[in-house]
């Protein structure tokens, strides 16, 4: 069966005699050119190169356009600090930088990079009519935030009017960029809103379930398919954002795949996930690819589940752990020898941290996936530095990014689950939520006030 038709029929929840699998391909496609991100990320010719080649090496059923959550944000004016190595990170919000809401104007499909994603997708759709091509727009709460900055956590309790004036022009954002996807080929809008995670239940369904609810409306009215896509521990929101009605919600590792299943299948919506992006992709073998694809197999099951990894895939991931992935799928006499086969046991090293304290600063350790391309990680580092701000040299911050091996050891040492987290002083303090700077003044001020 054709890779769309598949995915077609995993998101109407019905049997399907091969699990479809997406690789969630950003600007590692650019790495598989010999590319920087930057180079990437701001040329049609190079996403329809690299796509192309990401779809001759992983044989997807579905691959997105490109996995940028910026896009908006820069054509709405936000400063963008480029890297190599990843997508743009949002430096600026204009919102927190004198302008009002009634500056703003929701931008035609000509401004900025835009216009370059839109013909990179037409491209795309001409030479791939039989696969599902995934448009990816900006959510309009990360949208929120990326215009606001996180002082929205702030405005959503002292003037929740505001908010839903934001969120009413975000939204807006939202169908513009929907619909120039739709007119563009794309298959799938999926809609990626990580920082709704940093929210509770009562808060998303106030400030995020009426504008998404919407959303998922117009693209099905459009004859389209939608997904839902959160990163981090969204785990109280699953339950939300079903009820939101997308077709599909796609989640990462921070949340039991069989969770998801269950509350997803209740709700009558198909769920994507969720491969383990760095300890199992970047930093392992084609075996440990192998075998955590075969995990995910075997709990999402043949109705419903469409393969992923949980987010977008680390550049520099190795092309032959993909490989290992995409081989695994076509293969059920491989997946039963694996399944029959005992698994390697592996154990991260832990640090010793007897030197990491100080009797004379506190010393707080942020767990990221990496804060330089994942939204939640960047506002929470953000979050620390500026509540860190006041006490200058009597406390000491370091992110530390799970991309790398060290950060993988610290994230174990610490005894933490869930990314990101604020841990100050070995205690780990708020995890997977971005509190109020001064929530964090409090608890810097506690533990200041137990040292010598």
């Amino acid at each position: 069966m054709k890779g769309l038709e598949l995915i077609k029929k995993a998101m109407a929840l019905e049997t399907v005699e091969r699990i479809p699998w997406v690789p969630f391909v950003g600007s590692h496609a650019g790495q598989i050119l010999g590319l920087t991100a930057t180079e990437y990320l701001k040329s049609a010719d190079h996403i329809v190169k690299g796509v192309n080649k990401a779809i001759e090496l992983y044989a997807p059923d579905g691959i997105p356009v490109v996995f940028d959550l910026q896009i908006e944000a820069e054509a709405l004016g936000c400063q963008l600090a480029w890297a190599d190595d990843n997508p743009p990170a949002v430096v600026s919000h204009p919102l927190n930088e004198g302008l009002s809401l009634n500056d703003l104007k929701v931008p035609c499909a000509c401004k900025a990079r835009i216009p370059m994603v839109m013909e990179a997708t037409r491209r795309l759709r001409e030479q791939h009519p039989d696969l599902a091509l995934y448009g990816l727009i900006t959510g309009p709460f990360t949208l929120a935030l990326h215009l606001l900055g996180t002082d929205i956590f702030m405005q959503m309790m002292m003037d929740p009017e505001a908010t839903h004036q934001l969120m009413r022009f975000t939204t807006d954002v939202a169908k513009m960029m929907t619909d120039s996807y739709l007119e563009s080929g794309a298959d799938v809008v999926a809609l990626v809103d990580p920082m709704t995670s940093q929210i509770d239940p009562q808060s998303f369904e106030n400030f995020v379930s009426p504008y998404v609810t919407e959303l998922f409306d117009h693209i099905r009215e459009a004859g389209a398919l939608s997904s839902f896509f959160v990163c981090g521990n969204a785990r109280q929101n699953i339950e939300v954002m079903c009820q939101c009605k997308p077709d599909n919600v796609s989640i990462d590792e921070n949340i039991p795949l069989d969770f998801v299943r269950d509350v997803a299948l209740a709700n009558g919506v198909s769920f994507g996930g969720n491969i383990k992006l760095t300890v199992v992709l970047l930093m392992g073998d084609e075996d440990a690819s192998r075998r955590d694809a075969l995990e995910c197999l075997d709990i999402g099951g043949k109705k419903g589940f469409i393969l992923a990894p949980g987010c977008d895939l680390a550049m520099a991931t190795p092309q032959q752990n993909l490989i290992a992935v995409s081989e695994l799928v076509y293969d059920e006499v491989l997946q039963g020898e694996l399944r029959a086969s005992a698994a390697p046991v592996h154990e991260v090293e832990k640090l010793d941290l007897s030197g990491h304290w100080s009797n004379q600063q506190v010393v707080i350790d942020i767990i990221t996936l990496d804060s330089s391309s994942c939204a939640p990680c960047q506002y929470m580092v953000d979050a620390v530095a500026r509540a860190s701000r006041k006490f200058g040299d009597r406390v000491v911050f370091k992110e530390h990014r799970i991309k790398e091996m060290e950060g993988v050891q610290m994230m174990v040492s610490l005894g933490v689950q869930n990314l990101p987290t604020i841990v100050i002083d070995g205690n780990i303090e708020f995890i997977s939520q971005i509190p109020p700077v001064s929530k964090i003044e409090e608890r810097i001020e506690h533990f200041l006030a137990t040292k010598k």
